[in-house]
């Protein structure tokens, strides 16, 4: 018997290499607004949170500023790189195997709401996924809040029924925001490996998108 009757999927990092278009566009945003030069693994750090609290965050920028530059990055996000990415090996069979067992998928990201449903569009995740729920345009939804719609949307009400599947401390914190069990991905941009995964309350951790599919069923 399967354990859960539903599937939360993270999109950045977990579904989707979205590095490449992410660090173009803050960089674009770094040139444009002469900041300081960030490292490699700074800029990575910009990939998975709200982008307006990134900025804030590495910048020291007031409200106001983080959220312009914010605006700056999806601006120039929707326009130039919002499709430099790559599902990650396996994973859309992992889903698709999913659908098959009788599971039921969603997606629930940081992305606002229409560049998450063009960018999993685009790449077929629209076909095998339930329902497709980003940030509102204000960035006010918690992550707890969006996983909240995906499983208003799938019509599941008891949450230990279903898992929320991620690469980061956001989505390990989502989950448990709201009592839902939680599986850690290592292969993404958030947990480097088991031993940091396992620092916060999980049903399993996957370093190949096939281990989802074990852990689920």
């Amino acid at each position: 018997m399967r354990h859960y009757d539903a599937a939360v999927f993270d999109l950045d990092g977990t579904l989707l290499d979205t590095a490449e278009g992410i660090k173009s566009s803050v960089g674009y945003v770094i040139k444009t607004l002469g900041l300081p030069k960030v490292s490699e693994e700074v800029m990575r750090s910009f990939i998975g949170p709200p982008m307006q609290k990134s900025f804030a965050r590495v910048f020291g920028m007031e409200q106001k500023d983080a959220d312009a530059a914010a605006d700056m990055f999806r601006n120039r996000y929707k326009d130039e790189d919002l499709f430099l990415a790559a599902p990650y090996d396996g994973i859309f069979d992992a889903v698709s195997c999913l659908r098959d067992a009788g599971v039921r998928c969603a997606v629930a990201t940081y992305k606002r709401q229409d560049y998450a449903e063009k960018i999993l569009t685009h790449f077929g995740f629209d076909r095998i996924c339930d329902c497709m729920c980003g940030a509102d345009f204000e960035g006010k939804f918690t992550k707890s809040d969006i996983i909240e719609n995906a499983l208003k949307y799938l019509g599941v009400s008891d949450r230990l029924r279903a898992v929320m599947i991620g690469d980061s401390d956001n989505d390990a914190l989502g989950a448990a925001g709201i009592n839902m069990p939680f599986i850690a991905v290592t292969y993404g941009f958030g947990f480097r490996d088991a031993d940091d995964a396992a620092k916060y309350p999980n049903v399993g951790i996957a370093s190949i998108a096939k281990d989802i599919v074990r852990i689920i069923l």
